[in-house]
Protein backbone atom coordinates (compact mmCIF):
# COMPACT_ATOMS: atom_id res chain seq x y z
CA UNK A 1 0.00 0.00 0.00
CA UNK A 2 1.87 3.70 -0.80
CA UNK A 3 2.10 5.96 1.69
CA UNK A 4 0.25 8.86 1.18
CA UNK A 5 1.47 10.39 4.68
CA UNK A 6 4.57 10.27 7.06
CA UNK A 7 5.16 7.99 9.58
CA UNK A 8 4.89 9.38 12.94
CA UNK A 9 5.46 6.56 15.16
CA UNK A 10 7.40 3.17 14.76
CA UNK A 11 5.86 0.00 15.85
CA UNK A 12 6.51 -3.13 18.57
CA UNK A 13 9.06 -4.74 16.10
CA UNK A 14 11.04 -1.05 14.61
CA UNK A 15 9.17 -0.74 11.43
CA UNK A 16 8.05 2.89 10.38
CA UNK A 17 4.23 2.68 10.27
CA UNK A 18 1.18 5.26 11.36
CA UNK A 19 -1.26 5.16 13.89
CA UNK A 20 -3.23 2.06 13.92
CA UNK A 21 -6.22 3.96 14.75
CA UNK A 22 -5.74 6.11 11.53
CA UNK A 23 -5.46 3.08 9.13
CA UNK A 24 -8.79 2.46 8.04
CA UNK A 25 -9.29 5.89 6.61
CA UNK A 26 -5.61 5.66 5.27
CA UNK A 27 -6.89 2.49 3.28
CA UNK A 28 -9.61 3.82 2.01
CA UNK A 29 -7.95 7.25 0.71
CA UNK A 30 -4.96 4.79 -0.60
CA UNK A 31 -8.26 2.38 -2.53
CA UNK A 32 -9.35 5.56 -4.57
CA UNK A 33 -6.06 6.53 -6.00
CA UNK A 34 -4.34 4.83 -9.04
CA UNK A 35 -1.35 6.90 -9.05
CA UNK A 36 1.31 3.94 -7.42
CA UNK A 37 -0.73 0.72 -8.92
CA UNK A 38 0.21 -0.87 -12.09
CA UNK A 39 -2.23 -3.36 -13.74
CA UNK A 40 -0.99 -6.15 -15.82
CA UNK A 41 -2.86 -6.51 -19.13
CA UNK A 42 -5.33 -8.95 -19.01
CA UNK A 43 -6.16 -8.72 -15.25
CA UNK A 44 -9.96 -9.14 -15.59
CA UNK A 45 -9.73 -12.44 -17.53
CA UNK A 46 -9.01 -15.91 -15.39
CA UNK A 47 -6.52 -18.16 -15.79
CA UNK A 48 -5.63 -21.31 -17.63
CA UNK A 49 -7.16 -24.19 -15.96
CA UNK A 50 -5.59 -27.13 -14.76
CA UNK A 51 -6.18 -29.58 -17.85
CA UNK A 52 -4.78 -27.21 -20.29
CA UNK A 53 -1.72 -27.28 -17.64
CA UNK A 54 -1.41 -31.19 -17.93
CA UNK A 55 -1.92 -30.84 -21.73
CA UNK A 56 0.58 -28.11 -22.35
CA UNK A 57 2.83 -30.02 -20.41
CA UNK A 58 2.47 -33.96 -21.85
CA UNK A 59 3.45 -31.85 -24.97
CA UNK A 60 6.27 -30.22 -23.47
CA UNK A 61 7.38 -33.62 -22.14
CA UNK A 62 7.04 -35.91 -25.44
CA UNK A 63 8.88 -33.38 -27.63
CA UNK A 64 11.39 -33.77 -24.85
CA UNK A 65 11.31 -37.62 -25.42
CA UNK A 66 11.64 -37.40 -28.46
CA UNK A 67 14.81 -34.81 -28.53
CA UNK A 68 16.58 -37.19 -26.03
CA UNK A 69 15.94 -40.17 -28.07
CA UNK A 70 17.51 -37.65 -31.18
CA UNK A 71 20.32 -36.65 -28.97
CA UNK A 72 20.99 -40.57 -28.02
CA UNK A 73 20.93 -41.56 -31.30
CA UNK A 74 23.35 -38.71 -32.43
CA UNK A 75 25.33 -39.50 -29.28
CA UNK A 76 25.68 -42.70 -30.44
CA UNK A 77 26.93 -42.19 -33.67
CA UNK A 78 29.35 -39.91 -32.73
CA UNK A 79 30.84 -42.35 -30.48
CA UNK A 80 31.45 -45.05 -33.34
CA UNK A 81 33.11 -41.52 -34.82
CA UNK A 82 35.00 -40.80 -32.23
CA UNK A 83 36.23 -44.28 -31.48
CA UNK A 84 37.28 -44.83 -35.39
CA UNK A 85 38.71 -41.01 -34.99
CA UNK A 86 40.37 -42.08 -31.89
CA UNK A 87 41.96 -45.91 -33.55
CA UNK A 88 43.05 -43.49 -36.25
CA UNK A 89 45.04 -41.09 -34.01
CA UNK A 90 46.49 -44.12 -31.95
CA UNK A 91 48.04 -45.53 -35.15
CA UNK A 92 49.49 -41.73 -36.23
CA UNK A 93 50.29 -41.44 -32.48
CA UNK A 94 52.60 -44.86 -32.94
CA UNK A 95 54.34 -43.59 -36.53
CA UNK A 96 54.76 -40.48 -34.92
CA UNK A 97 56.63 -41.95 -31.88
CA UNK A 98 58.60 -44.08 -34.31
CA UNK A 99 59.45 -41.31 -36.62
CA UNK A 100 60.55 -39.04 -33.05
CA UNK A 101 62.78 -42.27 -32.28
CA UNK A 102 64.27 -42.26 -35.43
CA UNK A 103 64.87 -38.85 -35.56
CA UNK A 104 65.88 -38.63 -32.27
CA UNK A 105 68.43 -41.02 -32.93
CA UNK A 106 69.77 -39.30 -35.95
CA UNK A 107 70.00 -36.55 -34.19
CA UNK A 108 72.22 -38.14 -31.11
CA UNK A 109 74.44 -39.81 -33.76
CA UNK A 110 74.74 -35.84 -35.33
CA UNK A 111 75.54 -34.71 -31.64
CA UNK A 112 77.75 -37.15 -31.42
CA UNK A 113 79.42 -36.71 -34.77
CA UNK A 114 79.55 -33.23 -34.21
CA UNK A 115 81.71 -33.65 -30.98
CA UNK A 116 84.00 -36.35 -32.14
CA UNK A 117 84.49 -33.93 -35.40
CA UNK A 118 84.74 -30.51 -32.80
CA UNK A 119 87.33 -33.04 -30.71
CA UNK A 120 89.35 -33.75 -33.78
CA UNK A 121 89.66 -30.02 -35.55
CA UNK A 122 90.75 -28.99 -31.30
CA UNK A 123 93.50 -31.80 -32.03
CA UNK A 124 94.80 -30.37 -35.61
CA UNK A 125 94.45 -26.75 -34.39
CA UNK A 126 96.68 -27.65 -31.74
CA UNK A 127 98.70 -30.46 -33.67
CA UNK A 128 99.09 -27.15 -36.41
CA UNK A 129 99.81 -24.89 -33.55
CA UNK A 130 102.62 -27.11 -32.61
CA UNK A 131 104.26 -27.93 -35.79
CA UNK A 132 104.11 -24.22 -37.25
CA UNK A 133 105.56 -23.03 -33.36
CA UNK A 134 108.30 -26.34 -34.56
CA UNK A 135 108.75 -24.50 -37.95
CA UNK A 136 109.05 -21.26 -36.70
CA UNK A 137 111.63 -22.46 -34.31
CA UNK A 138 113.56 -24.42 -37.05
CA UNK A 139 113.66 -21.52 -39.37
CA UNK A 140 115.13 -19.37 -36.22
CA UNK A 141 117.93 -21.99 -35.45
CA UNK A 142 118.41 -22.00 -39.53
CA UNK A 143 118.74 -18.31 -39.55
CA UNK A 144 120.79 -18.66 -36.45
CA UNK A 145 122.65 -21.26 -38.02
CA UNK A 146 123.20 -19.07 -41.00
CA UNK A 147 124.78 -16.40 -38.97
CA UNK A 148 127.21 -18.28 -37.03
CA UNK A 149 128.33 -19.77 -40.69
CA UNK A 150 129.42 -16.33 -41.95
CA UNK A 151 130.55 -15.38 -38.35
CA UNK A 152 132.65 -18.62 -38.56
CA UNK A 153 133.95 -17.61 -41.80
CA UNK A 154 134.79 -14.72 -40.92
CA UNK A 155 136.50 -16.01 -38.13
CA UNK A 156 138.73 -18.51 -39.55
CA UNK A 157 139.60 -15.76 -42.16
CA UNK A 158 140.38 -13.48 -39.16
CA UNK A 159 142.39 -16.15 -36.93
CA UNK A 160 144.04 -17.96 -40.41
CA UNK A 161 147.32 -15.64 -39.45
CA UNK A 162 147.50 -17.05 -36.12
CA UNK A 163 146.72 -20.80 -37.45
CA UNK A 164 150.04 -19.88 -39.61
CA UNK A 165 151.88 -18.64 -36.68
CA UNK A 166 150.58 -21.69 -34.47
CA UNK A 167 151.89 -24.36 -36.98
CA UNK A 168 155.23 -22.68 -37.13
CA UNK A 169 155.37 -22.79 -33.54
CA UNK A 170 154.86 -26.21 -33.43
CA UNK A 171 157.40 -27.62 -35.68
CA UNK A 172 160.05 -25.27 -34.06
CA UNK A 173 159.34 -26.29 -30.73
CA UNK A 174 160.11 -29.78 -29.11
CA UNK A 175 157.85 -29.39 -26.65
CA UNK A 176 154.42 -29.55 -28.86
CA UNK A 177 153.48 -32.63 -30.79
CA UNK A 178 151.05 -31.04 -32.78
CA UNK A 179 148.68 -28.03 -33.00
CA UNK A 180 145.89 -30.37 -31.48
CA UNK A 181 148.11 -30.73 -28.54
CA UNK A 182 149.14 -27.13 -28.49
CA UNK A 183 145.54 -26.33 -27.95
CA UNK A 184 144.64 -29.19 -25.62
CA UNK A 185 147.61 -27.46 -23.40
CA UNK A 186 146.25 -24.31 -24.08
CA UNK A 187 142.69 -25.36 -22.72
CA UNK A 188 143.87 -27.05 -19.98
CA UNK A 189 145.88 -23.93 -19.03
CA UNK A 190 142.66 -21.94 -19.02
CA UNK A 191 140.59 -24.47 -17.15
CA UNK A 192 143.21 -25.03 -14.59
CA UNK A 193 143.29 -21.22 -14.49
CA UNK A 194 139.27 -21.42 -14.18
CA UNK A 195 139.57 -24.01 -11.35
CA UNK A 196 142.49 -21.68 -9.35
CA UNK A 197 140.23 -18.57 -9.62
CA UNK A 198 137.23 -20.92 -8.11
CA UNK A 199 139.64 -22.27 -5.53
CA UNK A 200 140.57 -19.17 -4.69
CA UNK A 201 137.03 -17.48 -4.70
CA UNK A 202 136.39 -20.36 -2.66
CA UNK A 203 139.28 -19.84 0.25
CA UNK A 204 138.74 -16.26 -0.09
CA UNK A 205 134.81 -17.10 1.16
CA UNK A 206 135.97 -19.57 3.73
CA UNK A 207 138.11 -17.00 5.15
CA UNK A 208 135.66 -14.73 5.27
CA UNK A 209 133.40 -16.80 6.98
CA UNK A 210 136.16 -18.00 9.60
CA UNK A 211 136.72 -14.28 10.10
CA UNK A 212 133.17 -13.87 10.89
CA UNK A 213 132.98 -16.86 13.08
CA UNK A 214 136.13 -15.48 15.12
CA UNK A 215 134.64 -12.20 15.16
CA UNK A 216 131.28 -13.61 16.15
CA UNK A 217 133.33 -16.07 18.87
CA UNK A 218 135.26 -13.21 19.70
CA UNK A 219 132.26 -10.74 20.76
CA UNK A 220 130.57 -13.67 22.63
CA UNK A 221 133.47 -14.20 25.54
CA UNK A 222 133.21 -10.28 25.27
CA UNK A 223 129.81 -10.76 26.25
CA UNK A 224 130.42 -13.99 28.32
CA UNK A 225 133.45 -11.71 30.22
CA UNK A 226 130.98 -9.24 30.82
CA UNK A 227 128.74 -10.85 32.17
CA UNK A 228 130.54 -12.68 34.50
CA UNK A 229 131.77 -9.41 35.56
CA UNK A 230 128.96 -8.07 36.09
CA UNK A 231 128.00 -11.51 38.15
CA UNK A 232 131.11 -10.92 39.99
CA UNK A 233 130.14 -7.46 41.06
CA UNK A 234 126.94 -8.55 41.98
CA UNK A 235 128.55 -11.48 44.10
CA UNK A 236 130.73 -8.75 45.43
CA UNK A 237 127.37 -6.86 46.26
CA UNK A 238 125.96 -9.51 47.77
CA UNK A 239 129.37 -11.45 49.71
CA UNK A 240 129.77 -7.34 51.25
CA UNK A 241 125.70 -6.68 52.03
CA UNK A 242 125.96 -10.65 53.61
CA UNK A 243 129.50 -9.24 55.77
CA UNK A 244 127.64 -6.45 56.80
CA UNK A 245 124.37 -8.42 57.90
CA UNK A 246 127.09 -11.10 59.52
CA UNK A 247 128.72 -8.40 61.53
CA UNK A 248 125.06 -7.02 62.66
CA UNK A 249 124.32 -9.95 63.56
CA UNK A 250 127.28 -11.12 65.35
CA UNK A 251 126.67 -8.05 67.42
CA UNK A 252 123.22 -8.71 68.12
CA UNK A 253 124.13 -12.17 69.36
CA UNK A 254 127.62 -10.86 71.61
CA UNK A 255 125.04 -8.83 73.08
CA UNK A 256 122.26 -11.42 73.63
CA UNK A 257 125.47 -13.80 74.65
CA UNK A 258 126.26 -11.43 77.60
CA UNK A 259 122.71 -10.94 78.55
CA UNK A 260 122.12 -14.67 78.67
CA UNK A 261 125.22 -14.73 80.92
CA UNK A 262 124.39 -11.89 83.11
CA UNK A 263 120.82 -13.81 83.19
CA UNK A 264 122.33 -17.27 84.25
CA UNK A 265 124.65 -14.84 86.60
CA UNK A 266 121.65 -13.42 88.16
CA UNK A 267 120.36 -16.43 88.56
CA UNK A 268 122.66 -18.37 90.01
CA UNK A 269 123.47 -15.75 92.96
CA UNK A 270 119.29 -15.98 93.34
CA UNK A 271 119.97 -19.89 93.99
CA UNK A 272 123.40 -19.17 95.78
CA UNK A 273 121.34 -16.22 98.21
CA UNK A 274 118.08 -18.42 98.73
CA UNK A 275 120.23 -21.63 99.07
CA UNK A 276 122.22 -19.80 101.86
CA UNK A 277 118.89 -17.79 103.36
CA UNK A 278 117.54 -21.38 103.37
CA UNK A 279 120.54 -23.35 105.48
CA UNK A 280 120.37 -20.43 107.66
CA UNK A 281 117.02 -20.80 108.69
CA UNK A 282 117.32 -24.99 109.01
CA UNK A 283 120.81 -24.06 110.90
CA UNK A 284 118.95 -21.79 113.33
CA UNK A 285 116.51 -24.82 114.34
CA UNK A 286 119.23 -26.58 114.25
CA UNK A 287 118.11 -28.89 111.14
CA UNK A 288 119.73 -30.42 108.52
CA UNK A 289 119.13 -28.95 104.77
CA UNK A 290 116.89 -31.76 103.19
CA UNK A 291 116.39 -29.50 99.75
CA UNK A 292 118.98 -29.33 96.91
CA UNK A 293 119.90 -25.89 95.16
CA UNK A 294 117.88 -26.66 92.36
CA UNK A 295 114.78 -27.43 94.51
CA UNK A 296 113.97 -23.59 94.46
CA UNK A 297 110.20 -24.40 94.90
CA UNK A 298 110.40 -26.46 98.18
CA UNK A 299 113.29 -24.12 99.51
CA UNK A 300 111.07 -20.74 98.82
CA UNK A 301 108.24 -22.52 100.72
CA UNK A 302 110.08 -23.59 104.09
CA UNK A 303 111.52 -19.99 103.78
CA UNK A 304 107.89 -18.23 103.24
CA UNK A 305 106.46 -20.45 106.32
CA UNK A 306 109.57 -19.56 108.34
CA UNK A 307 109.79 -15.70 107.73
CA UNK A 308 105.91 -16.04 108.55
CA UNK A 309 106.27 -17.53 111.68
CA UNK A 310 109.16 -14.92 112.70
CA UNK A 311 106.38 -12.25 111.79
CA UNK A 312 104.08 -13.73 113.82
CA UNK A 313 106.74 -14.18 116.75
CA UNK A 314 108.19 -10.57 116.24
CA UNK A 315 104.45 -9.42 116.43
CA UNK A 316 103.59 -11.15 119.61
CA UNK A 317 106.98 -9.81 120.88
CA UNK A 318 106.39 -6.56 120.21
CA UNK A 319 102.93 -6.47 121.67
CA UNK A 320 104.47 -8.11 124.68
CA UNK A 321 106.40 -5.50 124.88
CA UNK A 322 104.06 -2.66 124.93
CA UNK A 323 102.25 -3.94 127.65
CA UNK A 324 105.14 -4.41 129.65
CA UNK A 325 106.22 -0.89 129.18
CA UNK A 326 102.68 0.03 129.95
CA UNK A 327 102.69 -1.38 133.25
CA UNK A 328 106.18 -0.48 134.31
CA UNK A 329 105.15 3.35 133.54
CA UNK A 330 101.74 2.80 135.71
CA UNK A 331 103.75 0.92 138.47
CA UNK A 332 105.86 4.27 138.26
CA UNK A 333 102.76 6.61 138.30
CA UNK A 334 101.75 4.83 141.46
CA UNK A 335 105.15 4.81 143.27
CA UNK A 336 105.07 8.36 142.76
CA UNK A 337 101.89 9.25 143.95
Amino acid sequence: MPRLKPTTKIDVIGNLDLNPEKAVGDYIESKQQDAYFVKPPNWDSSGDSVELLYIRNEREHAAMLHLQEEMLENSKKQSAGNAKRIRKLYKIHGKLRKRFIEVNSFIKDCADKKRVAEKKVVEETAQHEMLKSDITKCTETIAELSSFRENLKSTVKEFEPYEKVLEEVVEKSDIFLSTKDCMDRCDALMLAQVEISALEEKKIQEIEEMRKRMIKVTNEAALTVLGLKNDLAELERSYNQARAECSKWEKILANAKNTVALHDLDRDRTLDGIHYMYRLLCKRRNLEPVFYRVDVENQLDYIKSEIELLTEVHKVYMDQNAKSKTSEYSDRDTAKC
